[in-house]
């Protein structure tokens, strides 16, 4: 009896996955986290209204969601200042990141990012047989200078950088940005994912025409409006280029619990700006825990916070993992040496005090066992 024949290129990958999910830990440990704070999520939660929104879209959940996203690209182009034509909905950035590598990766095409920058984007490249070609940081930030050098030397088909940075919380001013595309070899695509964006300092944002067709602008419903279980992510840019997502995007793959909530989210400015208050209240209640206890938090544009543990990533695995054994869910970046580091995003009081009651325990216990 012969199993499934799989083609070349995916029998030779992995059987991985970009990240292990709090459930799945949970399910080993036999118990759940007491805080949840290692996932970017928004803790503070949705906007009352895309709550109502979404409750009142359940009744009809028995329909399938609109395979256009009519209305929710509608409302996402006047809120942009571009056309429908320039806006594609999809299952999130990774969805809608996985979309864009098939669209135009082949095996052996070259892609460049940066060592330690978002790893699914990385997933969905080998995914597809792309070539990945990864330069270091600089000041725990994307550096653009070494990105565009290395582009020019390989000439990929897409070059990726995130603004503000997952999983330093770092940001360059948007002018910074813009002026990327100045450099961007012929044929490259500059993928600019602005998943935190809504929550960085002002002037963070790049201001780039919709119909420049050297860019895609990725952003997400998940991080400053607190919806990451609803899956909603869209893309902006040139009309060609979103339009080429139509040949192979699951044009059912938006529910329309989600489309409503998204739409309700949007239109609530009003939470916006609360929630911009209530993340950078966190961002530094986070920074005055890990001061607390002498470690070093770094400057964050987003919704979590790198703190540095002081040591190498050796230490801060074992940091890691004792707050993992006192039930505090977090992350690490995992190449040196951004993972001198611990992740911690924002959240509620409640969880704000389970982190800060382990910390020093956590601390305490990986310092003996470094001096073992």
């Amino acid at each position: 009896m012969t199993g499934p024949r799989f083609t070349p290129l995916i029998a030779s990958l992995p059987s991985t996955v970009p990240f292990v999910g709090p459930e799945t830990q949970e399910r080993l440990r036999g118990r759940p986290f007491e805080a949840r704070l290692g996932a970017n999520e928004n803790g503070f939660g949705p906007s009352p209204r895309a709550i109502a929104a979404m409750a009142a879209a359940a009744g009809e959940v028995w329909k399938y969601g609109d395979p256009e996203n009519h209305d929710l690209r509608e409302a996402l182009a006047a809120h942009h200042g571009c056309r429908p034509e320039n806006v594609v909905v999809g299952e999130g950035i990774d969805g809608l990141l996985g979309y864009l590598v098939r669209l135009v990766i082949e095996p052996g095409d070259t892609v460049v990012t940066s060592d330690g920058a978002y790893p699914t984007f990385n997933y969905h490249v080998a995914g597809f047989g792309g070539v990945l070609h990864k330069v270091p940081y600089r000041n725990d930030r994307e550096d653009p200078e070494v990105l565009l050098a290395k582009a020019a030397e390989v000439a990929p088909k897409l070059i990726y950088i995130a603004n503000p940075d997952n999983p330093m919380a770092s940001h360059h001013p948007g002018e910074t940005i813009a002026r990327m595309l100045e450099r961007v070899p012929e044929g490259s695509l500059l993928v600019l994912d602005e998943a935190y964006v809504e929550l960085a300092p002002e002037g963070t944002e790049a201001q780039i025409d919709p119909d420049d067709p050297r860019v895609i602008r990725m952003r997400t419903f998940s991080k400053a409006h607190g919806m990451a279980g609803a899956r909603v992510g869209y893309a902006i840019g040139a009309a060609p280029l979103i339009s080429a997502f139509d040949k192979i995007r699951n044009h059912f793959g938006m529910c329309r619990i989600s489309q409503a909530g998204a739409l309700a989210a949007l239109q609530d400015r009003t939470w916006q700006a609360f929630m911009r208050r209530l993340v950078a209240a966190s961002r530094d209640q986070i920074a005055a825990i890990a001061r607390d206890n002498g470690l070093t938090p770094l400057p964050s544009a987003t919704n979590f916070v790198a703190i540095d543990c002081g040591a190498d990533g050796a230490f801060a695995r074992a940091v890691l993992a004792e707050l993992t054994a006192a039930d505090i869910f977090a992350r690490m970046p995992g190449v040196a040496p951004l993972d001198r580091c611990i992740r911690i995003s924002c959240g509620p009081e409640a969880e704000m005090a389970a982190f800060a009651a382990a910390l020093p325990g956590a601390l305490a216990r990986a310092r003996a066992a470094q001096a073992r």
